[in-house]
């Protein structure tokens, strides 16, 4: 058994490669092998939001805070609030984010997959961003 205790693991900035805005992580769990599971907390300031990527074997996104929108490839954008769970499937493309009013925290889970838990890709521009939900 192992208890990670709150404040126990720092705070990162979310990089510009991977988001536009502000962006908080907090890494929540990585299990050690052979397990493959991670999570952590994001936080997405008003107008935040990730680029476009996949996960090799899927994400989930259980909502904590705030109000956030998410869109697939193809697909409307869609608004999420505390409570909603969110799963994206292996390989599908997406984003998430915050609204451009509202902050929004989110915890990701995620695996490895040959050591890999996201492929990231373009930005989300600011005309997919605000395009009509």
């Amino acid at each position: 058994m192992e208890i990670r205790r709150v404040g126990s693991q720092p705070s990162a900035k979310g990089p510009a490669e991977w988001f536009t805005g502000t962006v908080r992580i907090d890494p929540l769990f990585q299990a050690p092998d052979p397990a493959r599971v991670s999570g952590a907390s994001v936080t997405f300031e008003p107008g935040a939001r990730t680029a476009w990527h996949t996960h090799p074997l899927g994400q989930t996104l259980i909502v904590t805070a705030g109000c956030g929108w998410v869109q697939r490839e193809g697909g409307p954008i869609e608004e999420i609030r505390p409570g909603d769970v969110v799963w994206f499937s292996p390989g599908e493309k997406h984003w998430h984010g915050a609204t451009p009013t509202t902050a929004m925290t989110h915890i990701a889970i995620q695996e490895k997959k040959d050591g890999k838990v996201v492929d990231w890709m373009e930005q989300v521009s600011d005309e997919q961003y605000r395009a009509e939900k």
